[in-house]
């Protein structure tokens, strides 16, 4: 339906019961806002201003739930408006509420006192002058290898903010809709991605989404969203949407860039950047000085990036003078990315939005003077300055783009463990998170509340010592070799202590050796490269690799029908099936291997999905053994773990165990996502509730 119409309305209203139902609250209430606004039918009018008032007592609003309640018995009393049985029965209601409500007014509910103040206490913030959203801990450098980098200006300890930055720029990515292969009445697979689920402007999850009234993609948790998303950018990227979608986030993420930016800005970099001493392609050759005397202290001012003030902050300027290595891209490569940008910008010029993509505010004027252009084919000259921005940002986003990740259930969803995993939600420009170099074994955690990126220390850093990041891989999870093809997207090599390590000396990987095969035979370590030969003298077993390799792809297809099975609710096959691939794999896997590891954990899930609590956690023990020989002992992979079992403690009643795993998981989530994470709230509540546990129950268990 059109949005304005009656029956869009009642759709409002009828979602506003639902969230009612569910105790959402403030939605329903905005719900209700969004119906009134959107002409709801009279006649139908007092039962939802009922609803409204109901909200209000709830949420302790008394002046305005009595406000309500009087227009409601006002319009009760209307003549024609209802029938004498919905009369009768809104009466009621009305009765009700103006009882509980004198209730209220009488014994009003004790006020909860505010804990912003001590929510901040718990994290000792302060700005830094010259980078902003940085801690004062941290400081600028450059020099002629690392470039731009982040140092610590002190020393600082594990679990310490040192960023909080806000997205330049951020587009939700799409997902995936599969074709179903054994439907023929339903071709497509209707099943929520994040594009239905995530507010498309601020990331935040949807549970009211407020839609574009142009097209038929783009959704918002709240009208404020929307207004802005229209105002800032979506105006231009509506009628684009099937086109953005087709070329890929890069290109969506280029054109929002130079739209937040606006024209003036740009035009302004990109002449700044045809400058005599200026590469548009390496804007820290301008800083010769350095080169010169890289020793040598020096202003951040003299940073590229940074303003006349010396700082560098979250804005256009230092979006522009990220890196693009265009030397460095193929030369096919960057003809595609130009084919892209031209071929929005010509759909910007086809469909007469190249006056809101410029600023213009006369889109006729403008278009009576653009004639000649747009009948020639060509692009205008300011169309063309966008279309050099875009394909610069399209370039630096190889190096430089950033996943937003979020936490989402994995699984069924309905279990008593919940099992999460991090998946990708939106690609973003973060100019500050950008200057942080790669490290195969980092220094930092980042976690993401919706827009917002946060910075955290995972392990004491010195002072003098610089800030790394991790780019992907890690020296955990996979070996030097398959890490540096990784990051030769990047346009370096990595020289990190891991890869040093690991390159220049004969000591093999940590993830060679728990990841290795083991002899069918004697259970000793396999060594070789195509064939394989144990590592015991005694045992003159010698297997090839590809063999072996393909023995543990059977596994893991094994494992995977098994995990169906546990979907399909066949909870006694799955375990069947799981304890026959752990028997298998005995024969030749490393009992350290990873995958050895990941049997245990869903194990754990099965024997938790049937209430058998002692042998979960049993199973679910053996694998934080696995993982933390793998991952280390204060890892975020350990904290998840730890998650999980301190979920089936919980639930087993094994106070005193879930009471010490819990201790244990708030200190290894509380370095990587906050002590104000949602992860550390529902450890805290699980104490909570063991604490208030009767004695009868405590004393059994």
């Amino acid at each position: 339906e059109l949005p304005g119409s009656p029956e869009v309305s009642v759709c409002f209203a009828n979602r506003s019961a639902a969230f009612f139902h569910l105790g959402c609250f403030e939605v329903c209430l905005e719900d209700i806002a969004r119906a009134e606004s959107q002409g709801y039918p009279e006649r139908l009018l007092p039962k939802v201003l009922l609803r409204k008032a109901e909200c209000l007592l709830c949420l302790g609003k008394l002046q305005d739930a009595a406000d309500a309640l009087s227009l409601v018995e006002s319009k009760i009393a209307m003549d024609g408006i209802l029938t004498s049985p919905a009369r009768q029965t809104l009466l009621k209601k009305l009765s009700q509420l103006q009882i509980k409500l004198c209730e209220k007014e009488s014994c009003p509910e004790p006020a909860q006192e505010a804990c912003g103040d001590a929510q901040r206490k718990l994290e000792i913030w302060e700005e830094n002058d010259s980078i902003s959203g940085a801690s004062s801990s941290l400081s600028l450098n450059f020099d002629t290898e690392r470039g731009r980098h982040l140092v610590a200006s002190q020393d600082i300890l594990s679990g310490q903010s040192l960023l909080k930055e806000e997205a330049f720029v951020s587009v939700l990515c799409p997902g995936e809709s599969l074709l179903q292969q054994d439907s023929s009445e339903t071709p497509w697979d209707t099943r929520a991605t994040n594009a239905d689920l995530y507010c498309h402007r601020c990331l935040r999850q949807l549970l009211a989404s407020v839609p574009c009234s142009g097209c038929s993609y783009a959704k918002y948790c709240s009208q404020t969203c929307a207004d802005v998303a229209w105002e800032q950018y979506h105006k231009t990227e509506c009628s684009l949407g099937a086109l953005l979608l087709t070329l890929g986030v890069f290109c969506h993420v280029a054109l929002r860039t130079v739209l937040l930016a606006g024209f003036a800005e740009v035009r302004r970099l990109v002449e700044w950047s045809h400058g005599g001493d200026k590469d548009l392609h390496n804007p820290e050759a301008s800083c010769k000085h350095l080169r010169k005397a890289p020793a040598r202290k020096t202003g951040t001012r003299d940073i590229p990036g940074c303003n006349d003030n010396g700082q560098y902050q979250s804005s256009y300027q230092a979006v522009f003078n990220l890196l693009p290595h265009a030397e460095k891209h193929s030369p096919e490569h960057k003809f595609l990315c130009m084919l892209s940008v031209v071929a929005i910008c010509k759909e910007l010029q086809e469909a007469g939005l190249e006056a809101a993509v410029l600023n213009q505010e006369s889109s006729e004027k403008w278009s009576k003077l653009k004639t000649c252009e747009k009948t020639s084919g060509e692009l205008s000259p300011e169309l063309q300055t966008m279309a050099e921005a875009m394909l610069r940002h399209v370039l630096q986003l190889q190096c430089n783009a950033q996943a937003i990740t979020v936490m989402q259930e994995s699984g069924s969803g309905d279990g008593a463990v919940v099992n999460k995993k991090p998946v990708r939600l939106a690609t973003a420009f973060f100019p500050v998170l950008s200057l942080l170099n790669h490290s195969c074994c980092p220094n930092i955690s980042v976690s993401f509340s919706g827009t917002a990126a946060t910075v955290r220390a995972s392990q004491p850093i010195q002072s003098g010592q610089e800030i790394f990041h991790c780019y992907g891989p890690h020296r955990c999870r996979m070996k030097v070799a398959e890490r540096q093809q990784l990051l030769s997207q990047y346009f370096f090599e990595c020289r990190c202590q891991a890869c040093l390590d690991e390159l220049e000396s004969d000591v093999r990987s940590v993830v060679s050796v728990r990841n290795s095969f083991c002899c069918p035979s004697c259970r000793a370590p396999m060594q070789g490269e195509d064939m394989l030969c144990c590592s015991n003298e005694a045992c003159a077993i010698s297997v090839s690799s590809e063999s072996l390799s393909r023995r543990l792809r059977d596994l893991q297809q094994q494992i995977k029908k098994a995990l169906e099975l546990l979907r399909d609710r066949k909870a006694d096959q799955a375990i069947k099936m799981l304890l026959k691939c752990q028997m298998d794999a005995g024969n030749f896997l490393s009992p350290e291997h990873l995958l050895m590891g990941e049997m245990e954990d869903h194990l754990a899930q099965v024997y938790a999905t049937l209430g058998k609590w002692q042998e979960a956690a049993r199973h679910l023990e053996r694998s934080i053994e696995i993982v933390e020989m793998h991952h280390g002992p204060s890892s975020i992979e350990i904290g998840h773990e730890l998650f999980k079992l301190a979920q089936i403690l919980f639930n087993g009643f094994a106070v005193s165990e879930a009471l010490s795993t819990i201790q244990r998981a708030e200190e290894i989530l509380s370095v990587h996502y906050g002590p104000q994470s949602t992860q550390i709230q529902e450890l805290q509540e699980m104490k909570t509730c063991l604490s208030e546990l009767p004695k009868s129950i405590l004393q059994r268990t």
